[in-house]
């Protein structure tokens, strides 16, 4: 993390017993500097998260051996396994990783991009502004995964009852409410751990950017 601290630096200055050395025009560089940091750290993290969730894609994909977990849930369900039904698997599994890394990708491009347009240099009402957007591409990266977790879930819970149909396989009524409840605590855990990992990741850094930027907007406030 930086090691700028605005609320820190302000205690310091107020305590300060000669004239202050520092003018609005120097905080606000140290601002603009310090937020600029704050981005390449989140493009920083970003970036990991795309490579590990290639790396991870690239090994299952070599491995050959992503359906197991899937067909041994089906096979007690009572489900008949087949070539065919794991050719039909592994298909919608690989179009699912295809769209995360997509995600994840278009994201990392636009934080580099939202990175780039923050300059030291970039006048006051401007850096805000980029800020802001910055802030909003974070929190809409956060949504998106957590709504492409619920998606995954979604489709694999449907192609397990489509292929139950297919096989005109009978469920009773305990084995279909638990397969209902066991598969709605799966989601809710999983989105809540999604939450929890972009809440402590990004929120930290999150919250210093937003310090950050209602001091420029008090700054802006004095200069207008």
């Amino acid at each position: 993390m930086p090691e700028f601290d605005i609320d820190h630096f302000k205690k310091t200055w107020q305590e300060q017993q000669v004239q202050p050395k520092y003018d609005s025009a120097e905080i606000e560089g140290m601002l603009n500097k310090s937020s600029r940091n704050y981005v390449k750290y989140i493009l920083g993290i970003s970036a990991v998260e795309f490579l590990v969730i290639l790396a991870l894609n690239l090994y299952y994909l070599f491995r050959g051996d992503d359906s197991d977990s899937v067909m041994n849930v089906l096979s007690k369900l009572g489900v008949t396994s087949s070539a065919g039904l794991e050719h039909s698997f592994n298909n919608l599994y690989l179009a699912l990783k295809v769209v995360s890394l997509a995600i994840t990708a278009f994201f990392v491009f636009l934080f580099y991009r939202n990175y780039s347009k923050i300059h030291v240099e970039s006048n006051l009402k401007k850096l805000i502004l980029q800020i802001i957007k910055f802030k909003k591409t974070v929190n809409l990266f956060i949504l998106a995964n957590i709504i492409l977790m619920v998606l995954f879930m979604v489709v694999l819970g449907a192609f397990t009852l489509w292929v139950i149909s297919q096989q005109n396989i009978h469920l009773d009524h305990p084995t279909l409410i638990g397969f209902y409840v066991g598969f709605g605590v799966m989601m809710v855990l999983s989105v809540v751990l999604i939450w929890i990992y972009y809440r402590v990741v990004y929120g930290i850094i999150l919250k210093r950017l937003g310090k950050n930027l209602m001091e420029l907007e008090k700054i802006e406030r004095q200069q207008s």
